[in-house]
């Protein structure tokens, strides 16, 4: 079983919704930042067609945009992100973007930082389109470099099918320590993650919150 070594000196993260960090790599982020890595969080849209609104509810269709990005910059700063990038396009049409302008998005990106790994969704596995979509997009842009110029690519993925046909997850990370970042950026995100519609109906304690966040699970896209 692989485990985190923090020899990444810039890692880059390709995600489509502001949140999406927040459950999937905020912990694991907080630790190689702790370790001295500078991370770049390209968030593609900021969420503005997602159906939550708060609860009660505090946003519209109209203030959602403003309010979400807001949270993605909060939540990144509660992890301790150095550089955000919010890309502009349109939220739940990434499979519908322009291939071509997706990939040199993506590809500028990597030519400007040279990062050492890459976290994005694993395509095909990650339920929602847009993961997928922006999963695919990612693989597809760094397959275009030499194999020898290609960052590591960490996938994140939770298909219930996931296992039987990509395998367990080769590199988990324990990230008990970096919770108190973890929970604040994922309760940043306030309108799509009250409290309570987070632990439910009462708070998590300490224990419930380990057993529930303390590992975060990613797979090492196999390249041809």
């Amino acid at each position: 079983m692989n485990t985190i070594h923090n020899e990444h000196e810039r890692i880059l993260v390709v995600y489509p919704h502001p949140d999406d960090e927040a459950f999937s790599v905020s912990g694991t982020l907080a630790k190689y930042i702790e370790g001295g890595s500078h991370v770049t969080y390209a968030c593609l849209t900021l969420g503005e067609m997602g159906r939550n609104m708060g609860i009660p509810p505090f946003a519209n269709r109209v203030t959602l945009p403003k309010i979400r990005k807001q949270e993605l910059i909060e939540a990144s700063a509660a992890i301790g992100i150095q550089d955000l990038r919010m890309l502009g396009f349109h939220d739940k049409m990434i499979e519908f973007e322009d291939p071509q302008l997706l990939d040199d998005s993506i590809m500028a990106l990597i030519k400007e930082l040279n990062p050492s790994l890459v976290i994005t969704f694993y395509p095909g596995f990650s339920v929602h389109p847009d993961h997928d979509a922006t999963g695919e997009a990612v693989i597809r842009t760094i397959s275009r470099l030499p194999v020898g110029e290609r960052p590591l690519v960490h996938c994140v993925a939770f298909a219930h099918n996931q296992e039987q046909f990509i395998g367990k997850a080769d590199v988990i990370v324990d990230v008990t320590g970096f919770l108190k970042q973890k929970m604040a950026s994922i309760r940043a995100h306030r309108s799509q993650f009250q409290a309570a519609e987070l632990v439910g109906d009462r708070e998590l304690n300490q224990e419930e919150i380990q057993a529930r966040f303390g590992k975060e699970t990613f797979w090492t896209y196999p390249f041809e």
